[in-house]
């Protein structure tokens, strides 16, 4: 079996292209309908991005309110998706969490990858696109 679309994106959380948005390290793929970018950490970093603006922009807070707005239900089994994440992350699907804590976000987008591709995050590769996005976006 091949590599997921993901992995051979470096895009672990499968973002989308949409106009007018550019990620660090993005880089010009074959793939017409998702990101690629140059390294799997700076891929990390996208989704640590993603979810800050989720928070920022729309006011989610939660897991499944993030979830639902990751995966909607027009493409995806959005409850089944929450409910990996939770047993992942080990967090609560109505728990707020904190965007720019290490210790709430990388278990979460950890949890993410893996549903996304079906094999577990490089620790490692999560810990340099936290460091990536959080040099960027502190308090």
């Amino acid at each position: 079996m091949g590599q997921s679309r993901g992995l051979r994106n470096n895009n672990p959380g499968n973002i989308r292209h949409s106009a007018g948005v550019t990620y660090l390290g993005e880089i010009k793929g074959a793939d017409k309908e998702f990101r690629t970018f140059r390294t799997m950490s700076l891929g990390y970093r996208a989704i640590f991005v993603v979810l800050h603006t989720y928070c920022l922009r729309y006011g989610i807070r939660t897991l499944r309110e993030a979830i639902e707005r990751w995966a909607p239900p027009t493409e995806n089994n959005t409850s089944a998706y929450v409910g990996f994440v939770v047993r992942e992350s080990g967090r609560s699907e109505n728990e707020p969490y904190d965007t720019l804590s290490a210790e709430d976000m990388i278990p979460i987008v950890e949890a993410v990858s893996r549903m996304e591709n079906g094999v577990s995050a490089v620790a490692e590769e999560v810990a340099e696109g936290w460091w990536l996005f959080h040099k960027d976006y502190k308090r």
